[in-house]
C-alpha cells in the first residue's frame, strides 16, 4: 500500500459483515481513522490488533454535522502524502456518507486520487429484513437532511441516519406534511445483526417514543398514493388526465384565451380571502389560482412550447439571479436597495433579450388603473423622479383639483383628461403615506355598500321600499349607520 488516502466501509454493523479485504488495508496502514467509533464493527478491528483513531471528539467541538465533515475532510487531505491512511465509515462508503461525498469533491479540485473499498450499506441489510426490492421503486432519504421535496409518497421510502429520539422527532414532523399521523411506520435498528437486530412497526406519531432508537436505526413507510394529492405532480397528474382522451370534455376545449377571465377571477378571490383574514378560505383560494397555473402549462405543454417544470426553472433561476444578496456576495442593506437592484437587473435581462434601451416603466397593460398608477409612480421614484417632501404631492392634489373645476365649467370635453390627472396626483398622496390606493378605496366601497344595506333593512323593516324615501331620511339613516362601522 502506497501512500495515500483509501475510503473504506464497515458494513451495516455486525462485525463479522466487516470485508475481509477492508480489515486488510487497514492492517497495512499508516494510521486509522474511524469517522466514529460508535458502530460495533470496531469489535472486528480489535479482534484483528488494528489500532485506530477516532473523529468523534469533533463532534462536542462543532456545533453543526458540516463544520465536523469540512474538519475531517482538511485533516485527512492535509496528511494524505505523509501517510497510508484508511478512512473508515460505517455502511456502504457511498451510501449516505456526506463527510466521503466532501472528501472525493475536494481531492478532486486537489489532484488527489482516492481509493475506495465498498462494504454492505445498511440499505441491502434492510432489504432483507423487509424483503424488499428496491428496483420497483424506492425513495431513500437521509434523516439529517430531510425536507418534503424530497418525498415521493407513491413509492417507499426509506430514512437513514434516524440517529436518536430527538432526530426521529424531526422526522416524524416532515413526514406529517404528507403522511396522516397514524401511518404505519416500520424502525429497524442493527439490520442484519441478529443478536442486535430489533424491527418494530408503530404509528407515525409515536416513532420518537421508542427508547431504543440509536445510530443503527432507519425506518420505513409504505408507499402511499394519497399522499401524491399534497404535491406539484398530483396535481399534474389529476390535469393530465382532465385534458386527456377521455378526460371532460370542458377542460379539453379550453385553451390560453379562454382561462384569462378565470385567471383574473381566482387571482380577486385570492385577494377577498387575504381581505377577509379567513386563513382556510386563502388556503382554498390559492390552491384554485394554483390550479389555473398548472392548466395553462399542461396546455403548453400540449402544444410543445413548455411546461410546468420550465416555468419553476425559471422563475428559480430569476429569484436567484435577482438576489445576489442572498445568492451571491453583493450587500444591500435596505428593502429600497433591493428594489433599486431588481429595477437594475430587470432592464440588464430585458437588454440581454434583444429590447434597446428598455424603459424605466414596465407595468402590465390588465393592472387595475389604480395599481398601474401606484407602481408607474414607483418605478419613477426609484431613479429620482419624485417630489423632494409630501407637501409639494399635497399642493398638486389642491391643483389638479382647481383645473377640473375649470374644465367641469368651460372646457366640458376635457373633463376626463383632467379627472385622470386629479386621480393620478391622488394615488401620489397615498404612495407617500405608504397607503395601498387599491385596498383603501375597496375598504370605502365596502363601508358604503353596508352603510346602504342598513339604510335598506331599516326601511324593510316599515314595510317600505327605498325610493320612497327622501333624500333627509336616507340621510338620517346613513348617520346612523356610522355608528355600526
Amino acid at each position: 500500500m502506497v501512500q495515500g488516502l483509501t475510503i473504506v466501509g464497515l458494513g451495516p454493523g455486525n462485525p463479522a459483515q466487516v470485508p475481509e479485504d477492508v480489515l486488510a488495508v487497514m492492517e497495512e496502514a499508516d494510521k486509522v481513522y474511524l469517522r466514529t467509533y460508535q458502530h460495533p464493527a470496531k469489535i472486528a478491528l480489535e479482534r484483528r490488533g488494528i489500532q485506530w483513531e477516532s473523529f468523534d471528539y469533533l463532534y462536542e467541538e462543532a456545533s453543526t454535522f458540516e463544520e465536523i465533515y469540512k474538519s475531517i475532510t482538511s485533516f485527512l487531505l492535509k496528511n494524505v502524502n505523509n501517510y497510508k491512511i484508511v478512512y473508515a465509515v460505517p455502511g456502504h462508503p457511498l451510501v449516505a456518507e456526506k463527510s466521503v461525498s466532501l472528501i472525493l469533491e475536494e481531492a478532486s479540485k486537489q489532484d488527489i486520487k482516492i481509493k475506495l473499498i465498498p462494504a454492505m450499506s445498511c440499505l441491502d441489510a434492510i432489504y432483507a429484513v423487509l424483503k424488499l426490492d428496491p428496483t420497483k421503486g424506492l425513495t431513500i432519504g437521509d434523516a439529517l437532511a430531510l425536507t418534503k421535496n424530497d418525498l415521493n409518497p407513491e413509492l417507499g421510502l426509506i430514512v437513514t441516519q434516524v440517529y436518536n429520539r430527538q432526530i426521529a422527532s424531526d422526522t416524524k414532523l416532515t413526514l406529517m406534511s404528507l403522511y396522516p399521523d397514524e401511518y404505519p411506520v416500520t424502525v429497524i435498528k442493527a439490520a442484519g445483526w441478529p443478536e442486535e437486530e430489533c424491527v418494530k412497526t408503530v404509528p407515525l406519531y409515536e416513532i420518537d417514543r421508542i427508547t431504543w432508537i440509536d445510530h443503527l436505526t432507519s425506518i420505513y413507510l409504505e408507499p402511499y398514493p394519497k399522499g401524491r394529492n399534497r404535491t406539484i405532480g398530483g396535481l399534474e397528474g389529476i390535469m393530465l388526465r382532465l385534458r386527456g382522451e377521455n378526460g371532460c370534455p370542458w377542460d379539453r376545449k379550453q385553451d390560453h384565451l379562454s382561462l384569462k377571465r378565470y385567471l383574473i377571477e381566482e387571482t380577486y378571490e385570492v385577494i377577498e380571502a387575504i381581505d377577509s383574514g379567513d386563513m382556510y378560505k386563502l388556503c382554498e383560494e390559492l390552491g384554485d389560482l394554483l390550479l389555473q397555473v398548472v392548466f395553462h402549462a399542461q396546455i403548453a405543454k400540449e402544444n410543445g412550447e413548455f411546461d410546468l417544470a420550465d416555468c419553476i426553472e425559471s422563475i428559480c433561476n430569476k429569484m436567484k439571479r435577482r438576489h445576489p444578496h442572498v445568492f451571491g456576495n453583493t450587500i444591500l442593506k435596505t428593502a429600497n436597495d433591493v428594489l433599486e437592484r431588481w429595477d437594475k437587473i430587470k432592464a440588464q435581462e430585458k437588454e440581454s433579450k434583444g429590447e434597446n434601451s428598455p424603459s424605466v416603466l414596465s407595468v402590465p397593460r390588465g393592472l387595475p388603473a389604480l395599481l398601474k398608477a401606484l407602481k408607474v409612480q414607483e418605478q419613477a421614484a426609484r431613479v429620482g423622479f419624485d417630489w423632494p417632501h409630501y407637501q409639494g404631492v399635497i399642493s398638486k392634489v389642491y391643483e389638479e383639483l382647481k383645473e377640473l373645476e375649470e374644465v367641469i365649467k368651460e372646457k366640458p370635453q376635457q373633463r376626463s383628461i383632467e379627472f385622470g390627472d386629479f386621480l393620478f396626483s391622488i394615488v401620489n398622496v397615498a404612495r407617500w403615506v405608504g397607503i395601498e390606493p387599491e385596498m383603501a378605496l375597496n375598504t370605502t366601497i365596502e363601508k358604503f355598500i353596508k352603510r346602504f344595506n342598513y339604510i335598506e333593512k331599516e326601511v324593510r323593516k316599515d314595510g317600505k321600499n327605498i325610493d320612497d324615501l327622501s333624500l333627509e331620511e336616507m340621510n338620517f339613516l346613513w348617520e346612523k349607520a356610522k355608528k355600526y362601522d
